[in-house]
Parts: C-alpha cells; sequence; structure tokens
C-alpha cells in the first residue's frame, strides 16, 4: 500500500505541472491509455485473459471512477496538493455510510461520531483556509473522495466475485481512456505536445498504472486494517511534494482538518470492519 501511495502522490504532481498545458479530460486519457497498454501488455506476458462474465459490475465501476478521476484532476489543478489529497482521502468516511446504506451492514454509534469529526475536519480544512475562487475546486475534490468511495465499494464487489486485480484495473483504465478520448474530442481537441509535456503524460501514465495495480492487489487480498490505513502515507507525500515543489503553505486551521480527516478516516476503517458482514460468514462457512 505503501507503494501505490507513493506512487498516486508522484502522478499528482504530474497532473498539477500538467494542468497548466492539458485540460483535465486529456490527462485522463493519457493517464489512462498509457496505462492501458502496460496492463495488456502485463497480462499478455501472463498468457492469462480478459474475458469476464461480470461486465455490469465493470462498467459501474469504470463509470464511478471515470468521474472521481475528473474531479480529483481539477481539484489538484485549482487547489493546493495537499488539500486536494486530503479531500479525495474522505472516501472512506463515504465508503462507511455506503456500507450502511447499500450493504445493510449496520452503522454503530461509535461510527457516527467517528463520521460527524471527519466532516468537521473538512469544514477545519476548507474554511478560512481557501480564497472565493477556490471553492470550486475544493467541491469538486470532495466529490472526487465521494467517487472514490463508491468505486473502493464496487472494487470490494469484483474482488467477491473472484475477478482478479489485472482484469479489474483493465476494464477501468479501458472505460477511463474511452471517456477521456470522446469528451477531449467534443471539447476542441487535443494539445500540442511537447518533450517536457510528453514526460508529464509519460509520468502520469506511469504512475498511475503502477498505484492502480498496487491499490487494486491491497484491497483485493487484504482484509488487514493496516492496509486501509497506509492509504492516507499518500496524504504525507502529496503534502511534503505540495511544499517541495510549490512552496504551499496553509493556516493551522487547515492542518488540524487535515489532520481529523486522516484521524477520521482511520477511525472509520477500524470500526467498519470490525464487525464480519454476512457475507464474510458466509465465506468462512463455504470454505470450512
Amino acid at each position: 500500500m505503501i507503494g501505490a501511495s507513493l506512487a498516486f502522490a508522484c502522478m499528482s504532481v504530474c497532473i498539477k505541472f500538467g494542468a497548466t498545458r492539458f485540460s483535465a479530460p486529456e490527462m485522463v486519457f493519457y493517464r489512462s491509455a498509457i496505462a492501458v497498454i502496460l496492463v495488456w501488455s502485463f497480462v499478455r506476458l501472463r498468457g492469462a485473459t480478459l474475458a469476464t462474465e461480470h461486465a455490469g459490475a465493470h462498467l459501474w465501476r469504470g463509470i464511478v471512477g471515470v468521474i472521481s478521476m475528473l474531479m480529483l484532476f481539477e481539484a489538484i489543478a485549482r487547489l493546493p496538493l495537499g488539500t486536494a489529497m486530503t479531500l479525495n482521502y474522505t472516501s472512506p468516511l463515504f465508503l462507511a455510510l455506503m456500507l450502511g446504506l447499500w450493504a445493510r451492514e449496520p452503522i454503530r454509534l461509535s461510527l457516527w461520531f467517528t463520521l460527524l469529526a471527519g466532516f468537521a475536519g473538512v469544514m477545519l480544512l476548507l474554511q478560512p483556509a481557501l480564497a472565493r475562487e477556490q471553492w470550486l475546486g475544493a467541491l469538486l475534490g470532495l466529490g472526487s473522495g465521494i467517487g472514490a468511495g463508491g468505486a473502493f465499494f464496487n472494487l470490494h464487489r469484483l474482488g467477491r466475485l473472484g475477478e482478479p486485480e489485472y482484469r479489474t484495473v483493465f476494464y477501468f483504465l479501458l472505460c477511463a481512456s474511452l471517456t477521456g478520448l470522446g469528451w477531449t474530442l467534443l471539447d476542441g481537441g487535443f494539445s500540442p505536445v511537447d518533450r517536457q509535456g510528453a514526460l508529464l503524460l509519460l509520468g502520469i501514465g506511469g504512475f498511475g498504472a503502477v498505484g492502480q495495480v498496487c491499490l487494486t492487489a491491497a484491497y483485493r487480498r487484504g482484509r488487514t486494517l493496516v492496509t486501509a490505513n497506509l492509504a492516507y502515507s499518500a496524504v504525507v507525500f502529496s503534502t511534503l511534494f505540495g511544499i517541495w515543489f510549490w512552496n504551499e503553505t496553509l493556516p493551522v486551521t487547515a492542518w488540524s482538518g487535515m489532520a481529523l480527516i486522516v484521524a477520521s478516516g482511520i477511525a472509520a476503517s477500524v470500526l467498519s470492519r470490525n464487525r464480519p458482514t454476512i457475507q464474510d460468514e458466509d465465506t468462512r462457512n463455504n470454505a470450512s
């Protein structure tokens, strides 16, 4: 999970530099198309198959994931890097809500308090840390967190259906590539790419592919709390990169909000995994 977090933080740096040259749909296309080629090559080398009996589940995961990705890219372009990534990492809070509302898992009182604390952290992070012109980026960042929560919900479902991580990643990236391509063509076409731009796009695609495979493998293979909690190292990496490359500074209230969001997300992961679901019980019973 540390590898996934570092890869996504490096990708976010390339996105922020690339935002002055390319639109969000363009970067989504390049990030996904490059990664599709890499994942497809990996599948071919392994002699595996991309045939699936769960096309509908892959499509739904792709739609939710692409929307989340577009909003995150726009948020990174508009906000300090650490702020954008922190808002995206509210996803465990929304995932806990989805598990309660959609999977009918009981939400205990302690988890409700954790969720409220997390959203209080969001308020601390956004006010008064952001200027008026940054609020659209903040809403997009928060929306990307909601979308990422939905994507993780579907990721769990695909893992339980027995889909290997390479297949899940491939179909998500294929959906993102087609969406980015169509949107870019409708928006007037692609921007010119020079040598520096090409390096940034390769960084977005390469780091994104590595992070996606590592993330999918971590969530599919492990139900440990360590896996979920280590995901927040991406916030740390991104914040440090923001300070290093752009000298980004935040007020004390924003730092407090970030810390509260991270702590609440970790607590939500702990509380949502302490009680096994009915599906987990069935899996253990069938295995025995």
